[in-house]
């Protein structure tokens, strides 16, 4: 297959350098629709700066796991920037744990393609901890920069609920990638903090990037249209989730909350996410609003095409992220871009992106009433619900891709110079045990 295409700049831009950047996203496709099982807003993140980043003359090769044996080898998503897929396993969608036993088939065969194309890269960007040890060797073989971004920690996650098993192997790596990586970004000052305190990162080598939001795409729209488009009712309140269906996203939090709302609240859930691999978890869920007697006010939507979401998050009167661990939290983002409130968890980068009481409600506690009582105090006041609607479309100008991908552009060329090779003995034994 040939995977080279020419520069197209930006319009009004030169190419700064016309540097070709591995993008590594190993475990899911920037393609894939989000609100599957391993789909969200990495996803996201990974198309549409690749998208931006080629507008300015990069040339962004994203390599993924082929997933289909009818996916094209190489499919362009945008000027300079394209999809490569890549044979790591069987061609079908796997239970995320089971691709770390195909890494070395995917940084083998990334080898080989480029090899046989002849092309070379200027730097290796990462995305997750699959990808990050995939990326340290490559990044090593070419004698390149690695910048390395983590969207989630195991070890945080393992912290953040009890009932999380995030394997010895996986935080051993991250912290391998961690304390090589040439540039780690995160998307908030908390993750800096944890990679410091957990992993032993070090701050100076650590960028600060927020995740972005396409603004054009998530605007305020008509509510009775985006409604009637839905097919709701009139003049029921809609309280939105949308993510994966997994238990760390606190889903059954926002279903007891449901339960604790007035009797006479003419309220629907509508829980947006999920495919065919999480109907165990969606039984569990149907299960408990049963149990609460809510299970006539929940409605499971499915996954949802990233370019409908936004009729979504305006038909919506309040978008719920219970979780008990975002890294960023790019859907609270997307909902407030909308115009809709959030009423969301105190947890990693939520806290950073809402301002409570002025942009919508973090909550500190796990537990059903609190959100509840935000959420009523929401529902009831429409002059409330409008003020912050309005303060979070601003709040989140910032969040821009065009914003995300200059910082990084910046990043990119302070990498510039020619990387030193990292020594084997910095590599501990965990990762040489990986098939």
């Amino acid at each position: 297959m040939t995977i080279d295409l020419p520069i197209v700049p930006r319009p009004g831009t030169a190419a700064p350098t016309h540097r070709r950047i591995a993008v590594l996203s190993a475990h899911t496709s920037p393609l894939a629709a989000a609100g599957g099982r391993e789909s969200g807003g990495m996803n996201v993140y990974v198309r549409e700066l690749s998208r931006e980043l080629g507008a300015r003359g990069y040339r962004v090769d994203v390599f993924t796991r082929r997933t289909s044996p009818e996916a094209p080898d190489v499919q362009p998503i945008g000027p300079n920037a394209r999809v490569v897929q890549i044979d790591a396993g069987p061609p079908a969608l796997i239970e995320k744990d089971a691709i770390a036993g195909h890494l070395a088939e995917f940084e083998a065969n990334i080898l080989a393609c480029t090899e046989r194309e002849a092309l070379s890269y200027d730097l290796v960007h990462s995305h997750y901890w699959m990808s990050g040890w995939a990326g340290m060797r490559l990044a090593r073989r070419w004698h390149v920069r690695h910048v390395a971004m983590f969207h989630t920690l195991g070890e945080v996650k393992n912290r953040a609920r009890i009932t999380e098993h995030e394997t010895v192997e996986r935080i051993d790596v991250e912290r391998a990638i961690a304390t090589t990586a040439d540039a780690v970004v995160v998307a908030s000052e908390h993750e800096r903090q944890l990679l410091t305190s957990l992993y032993g990162a070090d701050a100076a080598r650590m960028h600060l990037v927020p995740c972005g939001v396409d603004l054009d795409l998530f605007t305020p729209l008509d509510k009775e249209e985006a409604r009637r488009r839905l097919q709701l009712r009139d003049g029921e309140r809609i309280i939105l989730f949308v993510g994966r269906i997994e238990p760390l996203k606190g889903i059954d939090v926002l279903i007891g909350a449901a339960a604790q709302l007035h009797d006479d609240e003419n309220f629907r859930v509508l829980i947006v996410g999920g495919d065919a691999r999480a109907d165990a978890e969606i039984a569990q869920l149907r299960s408990l609003a049963e149990r609460l007697g809510v299970e006539h006010h929940i409605a499971f939507v499915g996954a949802v095409a990233h370019d409908a979401l936004p009729l979504y998050y305006n038909a919506a009167d309040v978008c719920v992220v219970p979780s008990y661990y975002e890294s960023f939290g790019m859907v609270a983002v997307e909902s407030m871009a909308c115009g809709t409130p959030v009423v969301a968890s105190r947890v990693g980068g939520l806290a950073s992106t809402i301002s409570d009481g002025e942009t919508g409600y973090l909550i500190s506690w796990r537990c059903p009433e609190p959100f509840a009582e935000r959420l009523e105090l929401l529902l009831d006041n429409d002059e409330l619900r409008a003020s912050f609607g309005r303060a979070a479309r601003e709040a989140v100008e910032r969040f821009r891709w065009a914003n995300v991908a200059d910082a990084v552009a910046v990043l990119y060329e302070q990498l510039s110079a020619p990387a030193t090779e990292t020594p084997d003995a910095i590599v501990p034994g965990s990762l040489r045990r990986l098939p």
